[in-house]
């Protein structure tokens, strides 16, 4: 479905100087330098996959989303997304796709959402018959029933981001490119377009590519996460394979029945004992291999009155985050 080789996407940048007199040289001379937001990106992306595309700011996501959406053109390297080359032959590729930006909708602000919806229709081609149907599975999934008659401009973020996203589907694209779809959304919001672009890519069989920060969005929907940082591709692969690659710690919380020392924790065991971290009266917490959990909680039931005790493995955020930083040591 996405055929993406040796992308390349360079912009050029302006240096302003300073003050009055650097102000009248730019006038004349502007000094100008080369970023490459895109450095050589590659992968193949196939019918009805669900892909997360992550990395820090600045990284490349929307840039490599935009050139994809045919937005941007690239300086170089091969894109094919549905059979089409998206700069090339915009009108008939931007049929067969749907794009929602967090930051931005695509509804008509002053009209109400069910004009909006109904003119997309419209300018898609959709049945009345087929529309109708689409707008009731929406309904069912996301509950925009409630906004139909009510102005885009008068909806909080959450409700037009559900809007927003029965939008980009309503003509039933193949692909949809989601830039930021639960940025600055409530938990309950996050919870229902999670939900609905599960479901949407079940039933309609819809291939996604989706650009968060957010990282539970990933780990809840994308089973492939590809990672990119300062224009590279850094992994390209399971979510799953992530954690057995970089993962070989889980992190014990444990409660006890009175008060324990620090010191106490160390000393009962050997020279491996790992830091202990209070987190409140009697709580603490530690990062340990795995392969020692189970000889861990046998002495900590053996030697402390426990109440609680969680094993948990490493947060994804902070696999992610070590990643990061071994991509910046390898540059």
């Amino acid at each position: 479905m996405i055929r993406v080789e040796n992308l390349v996407k360079e912009f050029q940048v302006f240096d302003r100087r300073e003050g009055l007199l650097g102000a009248v040289c730019d006038l004349f001379h502007r000094q100008t330098r080369a970023v490459r937001a895109v450095d050589g990106i590659g992968f193949h992306v196939k019918p009805g996959e669900m892909v997360g595309y992550i990395g820090p700011n600045g990284a490349g996501k929307s840039t490599t989303l935009k050139v994809l959406t045919g937005i941007l053109v690239p300086t170089s390297g091969t894109v094919e997304v549905g059979g089409f080359v998206p700069w090339k032959e915009r009108r008939r590729y931007v049929a067969t796709i749907g794009a929602v930006f967090g930051q931005r909708t695509g509804l008509w602000w002053d009209l109400a959402v069910a004009e909006s919806l109904t003119l997309l229709a419209e300018i898609y081609g959709v049945p009345k018959d087929i529309y109708r149907k689409r707008l009731a599975f929406f309904d069912e999934l996301l509950g925009i029933g409630a906004y139909l008659r009510t102005p885009v401009r008068k909806l909080s973020l959450g409700e037009r981001m559900r809007c927003d996203l029965a939008a980009a589907l309503i003509h039933e694209p193949k692909i949809l490119f989601l830039d930021e779809p639960t940025i600055g959304l409530d938990v309950v919001a996050k919870a229902a377009v999670r939900s609905f672009l599960k479901e949407a890519n079940k039933r309609l069989g819809t291939t996604m590519i989706l650009t968060t920060h957010d990282l539970v969005d990933i780990e809840e929907i994308c089973p492939r996460v590809m990672i990119i940082d300062h224009g590279r591709l850094l992994y390209d692969g399971a979510l799953a394979e992530i954690r057995r690659r970089h993962d070989r710690a889980a992190r014990i919380i444990v409660d006890f029945a009175q008060a324990v020392a620090p010191g106490d924790l160390v000393a009962f065991s050997d020279d491996e004992t790992p830091a202990w971290e209070p987190l409140g009266a009697n709580r603490f917490r530690a990062q340990v291999e795995r392969r020692r959990v189970p000889a861990l909680m046998r002495e900590l039931l053996a030697r402390f009155p426990v109440t609680d005790l969680s094993v948990a493995p490493t947060p994804i955020e902070e696999i992610i985050r070590k990643i990061y930083l071994e991509g910046k040591e390898r540059r």
